[in-house]
């Protein structure tokens, strides 16, 4: 993707108080199994953008296996963490995605003079930040932790698919898709699924908005067109 592609928040913030920008981004909000999983990166603040890069949502899968070892390859710093399935149970899907990010953070390497994640601000992030509202779109260093992320959870759910063949999470990823509420039907649900989710999604007729039209969920569409996604 051609520099010019970016706004101009990050050369900004270089200019105006240190080189070192930590992007930070999440995917997995809206699945029905499986950890959300965060992505915090530091790219070298003298290289030019790598060409591709994009919102993850807006990638191919492909698009996104071949930019990822690019992404991780340059990478100053990369931290990866992870909310499970039973602490999202727990602390509800916003605290744990909150927790997922604050873990990535902690497992960077280098101190980032700033911090910007995809969204709005987080007060209980626990570091200072900057929210930007489609960040993943606007952003470099955010848009390459949303690939990294997606695609590391995307292979963690494939593996997970070996071992519960009946969800199909190799091709769903643990979304909401008519062959994975059709399995939860038939054979119920396993330890890596969110049963506060599960119990909404199988109301008849009634998946709620905030599964359904979670951030990433257009990755149910994107990646996986030959599955039904509205339930």
């Amino acid at each position: 993707m051609h520099r010019a592609r970016w706004t101009t928040i990050e050369r900004e913030l270089r200019r105006t108080g240190g080189a070192l920008i930590a992007g930070v981004d999440e995917v997995g909000r809206g699945s029905l199994a499986g950890p959300v999983v965060a992505c915090a990166i530091v790219m070298p603040p003298d290289s030019r953008a790598l060409r591709g890069v994009d919102d993850s949502k807006a990638l191919t899968a492909p698009a996104r296996e071949r930019l990822v070892s690019q992404i991780m390859q340059r990478a100053v710093s990369l931290g990866i963490g992870a909310a499970s399935a039973r602490e999202i149970d727990r602390i509800n899907i916003y605290h744990a995605s909150t927790l997922a990010m604050r873990r990535a953070l902690s497992r960077l390497k280098v101190l980032p003079d700033h911090v910007l994640i995809d969204g709005r601000p987080i007060r209980a992030l626990g570091v200072e930040h900057h929210g930007i509202v489609d960040g993943d779109d606007k952003c470099f260093s955010i848009a390459c932790a949303s690939i990294v992320a997606k695609v590391l959870r995307d292979r963690l759910m494939a593996s997970l698919a070996r071992r519960h063949p009946h969800y199909a999470w190799d091709h769903n990823c643990g979304y909401a898709t008519r062959r994975h509420i059709d399995a939860l039907q038939s054979h119920g649900s396993c330890a890596h699924h969110r049963q506060s989710f599960v119990v909404k999604a199988l109301v008849p007729g009634a998946m709620v908005l905030e599964i359904i039209e979670s951030a990433d969920a257009h990755h149910m569409a994107t990646d996986f067109p030959d599955e039904e996604t509205s339930l």
